[in-house]
């Protein structure tokens, strides 16, 4: 009887599909090469000495990466393409006020801190991207 159960137990297991965030977050497959150095004694990169700014940087990952200060002397870094969507024109986020928004007609909304969605009809995260300090004010976002 014993056997009859787990038999069925793993019937049951093995048909069940992988859930819809995982069906609906399969758009950043690419493999977009992420290799930034940040100097923060330069002046375009001078706002993530202060916690919650953000910066983009183009020509980098997907649609460009958002490279934030999440205090403590952590910088994290996000492509600027919507998890959600295949690369288009209109899903490229825009930050504002911190707030990675989607141009596209579902208006997903991201928190650049953190890559979570906030607002919108997306479970997906946002693909991050690793940040190393490298020394004094020196970073390396890379992936």
């Amino acid at each position: 009887m014993n056997r009859i159960l787990v038999l069925i137990s793993l019937l049951i297991l093995s048909a069940c599909s992988r859930s819809d965030r995982d069906d609906g977050c399969r758009f950043l497959v690419s493999n977009a090469v992420v290799d930034a150095d940040i100097n923060l004694n330069l002046p375009q990169y001078e706002p993530l000495r202060f916690t919650g700014n953000t910066i983009y940087i183009q020509n980098q990952g997907i649609a460009g990466i958002f490279v934030s200060n999440a205090g403590n002397g952590n910088l994290r870094a996000f492509d600027a393409a919507d998890p959600a969507h295949a690369p288009t024109s209109c899903s490229r986020l825009n930050n504002v006020s911190g707030i990675g928004t989607c141009g596209c007609s579902d208006e997903n909304e991201y928190s650049l801190l953190t890559g979570q969605p906030v607002n919108g009809s997306s479970e997906c995260l946002m693909r991050e991207y690793r940040v190393e300090s490298i020394g004094t004010d020196m970073f390396r976002v890379y992936n």
